[in-house]
């Protein structure tokens, strides 16, 4: 053990002629406890919110959508098999997508329709049926039934009064032309599924149907909107979709195709998120930046009582450096026990929380009702770096005092 360890431990176990000084170094553990654990609980919370958040995004959206430029896309067929050789892809589905108007006997709703195939859409949308229990039911939809098929989600089907096996009609913008005018086109649709991705945005919009009836209502012939990728990698999707649009724009000289991945679609969200995750840091660091303060306090009224002690040490050979360090490392211990209780507590209340579930949110508020809790190693090693840090800064004044004592004029008058 250094001499400097040495004489902070004896300073810190020491009993303390004046309490109160022994009072601040409690209260100083305390508040840098307080935040630290402050810090982890509210950034797990955050981190679980984002990751439940993405997953239910995710559960709807693909990781990559890609299009082409100025017109329909009708040599889909090519480029999927063209997607199949491109490492990092999972699976590919084409899809057509567009604006309609849902009549039923309760009232009138406006919707996103989706053409989808069945036979692959699966593989790249991971939805869930109304009970929660299985994958959406797009097998259901079938391109030759008499009345074709329509899975519709969970808040649109409650606003629209639709149930399995009730029939709707479908308006949707591209019509005919007649004598009379433009006039829409309106079909009648079956409601075979339902669907809850948990999020109102799509459960309250969406509308599921085969490819080949969205492509026949909307008079595209084999052509479609785009098509949805589902990578290995999610977090690749950007590098990958650029390397799809290069290798196609190659292949194809006379076409031009652009995509976008998830992070793209959903940028302004994340966003959001990651700056609201920011500022709770910043707020919440400022508990441990006032436990800072207590730490301070208490170095510079322990310099004030240890006039004595510090000139005598220095007497005895002790240099300015020796000093300084012996006072550094009183307020980084009692940094670090205040960052140690903090991380165990933490970690104590984020298991609570996960297992137990305290605390509950209203279903017809949030989309979910439990706090959902992420721990994650990178965060919390970010808040004990943090903590350290400011607990380091604040003995640096009382440190740099007691390094500059004269040891005469403190032997003489202390």
């Amino acid at each position: 053990m250094s001499f400097e360890l040495f004489v902070s431990r004896r300073y810190l176990s020491a009993k303390q002629k004046q309490t109160f000084i022994s009072l601040i170094t409690i209260l100083s553990i305390a508040g840098v406890t307080v935040g630290v654990m402050a810090l982890i609980v509210v950034i797990a919370v955050m981190a679980g919110f984002e990751t439940d958040l993405k997953s239910r995004i995710l559960g709807v959206e693909s990781h990559l959508v890609l299009m082409r430029h100025g017109g329909g896309f009708s040599e889909y067929p090519e480029t999927l098999e063209h997607l199949k050789a491109i490492d990092g892809v999972e699976a590919a589905t084409p899809f057509v997508y567009t604006q309609i108007m849902l009549r039923s006997s309760a009232g009138l709703s406006g919707a996103v329709l989706r053409g989808i195939d069945p036979a692959s859409a699966g593989q790249v949308i991971r939805m869930k049926t109304e009970d929660g229990k299985q994958d959406t039911e797009f097998h259901l939809l079938k391109p030759d039934d008499p009345v074709p098929g329509i899975i519709l989600g969970m808040e649109l089907a409650n606003s629209l009064n639709a149930r399995k096996g009730r029939m709707i009609y479908l308006i949707s913008p591209r019509g005919m032309i007649s004598p009379m005018g433009h006039l829409p086109a309106m079909k009648r649709f079956k409601v075979v599924g339902l669907f809850k991705s948990g999020m109102y945005e799509y459960d309250g919009s969406l509308a599921y149907t085969h490819l080949k009836e969205a492509q026949k209502l909307l008079r595209m012939g084999e052509s479609v909107t785009g098509i949805e990728i589902r990578m290995t990698d999610l977090y690749k999707a950007k590098e990958i979709g650029e390397t799809i649009v290069e290798t196609l724009d190659r292949k194809y000289t006379d076409r031009s195709y652009w995509a976008r991945d998830w992070m793209q679609m959903n940028r302004n969200l994340f966003s959001a998120l990651k700056l609201e995750k920011t500022v709770m840091f910043v707020i919440l660091a400022l508990i441990i930046l006032v436990a800072a303060f207590n730490i301070a306090s208490s170095l510079i009224m322990m310099v004030m009582e240890k006039t004595r002690d510090i000139a005598i040490l220095k007497a005895m050979g002790a240099t300015d450096r020796n000093i300084k360090r012996i006072f550094v490392l009183k307020g980084m211990i009692i940094g670090l026990v205040g960052t140690f209780l903090g991380v165990g507590g933490g970690f104590v209340l984020c298991t609570l929380l996960e297992h137990y579930q305290f605390i509950e949110l209203p279903g017809d508020v949030y989309y979910i009702t439990n706090l959902p809790v992420q721990l994650e190693a990178l965060d919390v090693l970010v808040i004990a770096i943090s903590a350290m840090a400011i607990c380091f800064l604040a003995t640096l004044y009382p440190a740099h005092q007691a390094s500059k004592l004269d040891p005469v004029e403190a032997i003489r008058y202390g």
